[in-house]
C-alpha cells in the first residue's frame, strides 16, 4: 500500500463543551487538561475550592513539566498564599456541576517572571526560546490498507505519546473531536483538498501543517513519511523506524520521537548560527512591497514574515487597498532571507531594484 500524495448527563448534571477553537496551549508556563473533582455543601461551594484545588494542582505539575518529580513534590509544598500570586489565568476546558459537587478540567497559566526565580532556585534549568509551532496530523493505512485518520490507532498514540504542545518545538496533535472529523477526512487527506487543510490549520491557529503518515513495516517497524515546508527548511523523512523490541507500538513511538529530535536539533543548530551572525553584524534592511487583497490576507502575510527565522523587524512606510510598502530588517545574507521566506511560503522577488514579497 501506497502512501497517498497528500449531553447532557442524566438528572441535575450540566455539562459544559471543551473550548472549539485554538484548543493547544503552547507556552511552556501553562499546564492543561488540570482535572479536579470536588464536593461540598453546594455546587458554588465546590467549585469555589476546585479553582483553588486546579491552581495547587497545576503548581505541582509544572514543576514535573519544567524539572522532575523531586521538583514537583518541592512545589506541592507550597501553600495557597504562596501560589496564588504566580498565578497569571485559568480557563475551564469543560466541567461538570451536580449538587454540591463540581467536576473541571483547567488549563492553568503562570507568571514567567513570578515562577521563573522559584524553578531556578529548585535547579531547573528553564526553556529555552520556543520555535515555531507545528501541527502534525497523524495518518494511519493498516494492515488491510485502510486509512485511519482521528480513529484510535498505535501511530496516532506514538505522536499524541510525545506530550510536546509545549516543547522547544511545540508539536501539537489534534484532538480528534467531532469538529476534526467534519473539517477534515481521509479522502480530504488523498485529494490534497486545499480548502479543507486550511480549515483545519485555522482551527488550530498555526502557520505550519504537515501530515505524517505511518504504516505498518517489516519485522515489527513501521514505515514513517513526513514531507513538506516549515520555518525550519524543508522536511523530508521516508524511511523504515524498527524499534530493539521489533513491536509496532514501540516502533511507532520510535518514529515520532526522531522526528522531534531532527526538528529540535535543527532549531538549535539555527538559532545558534543566528547568534553568531548577530555578534558579527547588526540587522539589514530591504524596502519591500506586499500586495494583498484585503485585511485578512495582509494580517497573515505580515504574521508571516515576522515569524521567518532571520527577521527581526517590519516597519510599515504605507499602507492601502492594495499593497503595503515596508522596510524589512534581517539578519544574515539576503540568499539566507529568501531562503527562510520561503520555508515560511513566501517568495522574495524583485524586478531591478525593487523587491517584493509574495506568497506562492
Amino acid at each position: 500500500m501506497k502512501f497517498p500524495a497528500f449531553s447532557l448527563l442524566a438528572g441535575l448534571w450540566f455539562v459544559a463543551p471543551a473550548f472549539a477553537a485554538g484548543p493547544i496551549e503552547t507556552n511552556p508556563y501553562a499546564v492543561q487538561g488540570v482535572e479536579v473533582d470536588v464536593t461540598d455543601v453546594s455546587a458554588k461551594a465546590a467549585k469555589d475550592k476546585a479553582l483553588v484545588d486546579a491552581q495547587m494542582k497545576a503548581i505541582s505539575q509544572l514543576g514535573e513539566n519544567l524539572g522532575s518529580p523531586d521538583v514537583a513534590a518541592e512545589l506541592a509544598k507550597l501553600d495557597v498564599k504562596q501560589v496564588m500570586p504566580l498565578l497569571k489565568s485559568l480557563s475551564i476546558e469543560k466541567e461538570v456541576i451536580g449538587p454540591g459537587h463540581y467536576q473541571g478540567t483547567f488549563t492553568v497559566r503562570f507568571l514567567p517572571d513570578k515562577v521563573k526565580p522559584l524553578l531556578s532556585s529548585l535547579g531547573v534549568k528553564l526553556p529555552e526560546e520556543q520555535g515555531p509551532p507545528m501541527l502534525i496530523i497523524p495518518v494511519w493505512t493498516d494492515e488491510k490498507g485502510q486509512m485511519q485518520l482521528w480513529e484510535d490507532n498505535p501511530w496516532r498514540k506514538a505522536w499524541e505519546s510525545l506530550h510536546a504542545s509545549q516543547a522547544a518545538i511545540p508539536i501539537i496533535i489534534p484532538l480528534g473531536d467531532q469538529d476534526d472529523a467534519t473539517t477534515l477526512s481521509p479522502q480530504d487527506v488523498t485529494a490534497n483538498n486545499a480548502v479543507k487543510i486550511e480549515a483545519i490549520r485555522r482551527r488550530y491557529d498555526v502557520k505550519t501543517l504537515l501530515f505524517a503518515f505511518g504504516q505498518p513495516g517489516p519485522e515489527g517497524g513501521v514505515h514513517a513519511r513526513v514531507v513538506g515546508n516549515s520555518p525550519l527548511g524543508k522536511i523530508t523523512i521516508d524511511k523504515v523506524y524498527t524499534a530493539d523490541t521489533h513491536t509496532l507500538a514501540d516502533s511507532t513511538v520510535a518514529a515520532a520521537q526522531r522526528f522531534q529530535q531532527l526538528i529540535t536539533d535543527k532549531f538549535r543548530s539555527d538559532q545558534a548560527k543566528a547568534a553568531g551572525k548577530a555578534a558579527n553584524a547588526g540587522p539589514q534592511a530591504l524596502a519591500i512591497s506586499i500586495p494583498f487583497a484585503g485585511p485578512s490576507e495582509w494580517n497573515g502575510l505580515r504574521s508571516r514574515i515576522l515569524a521567518t527565522p532571520g527577521v527581526v523587524g517590519l516597519d510599515v512606510t504605507s499602507l492601502d487597498a492594495g499593497g503595503a510598502a515596508a522596510k524589512l530588517l534581517y539578519i544574515g545574507s539576503t540568499d539566507d532571507l529568501g531562503n527562510s521566506l520561503q520555508a515560511s511560503g513566501l517568495k522574495l522577488a524583485h524586478a531591478g531594484a525593487a523587491w517584493s514579497v509574495v506568497p506562492f
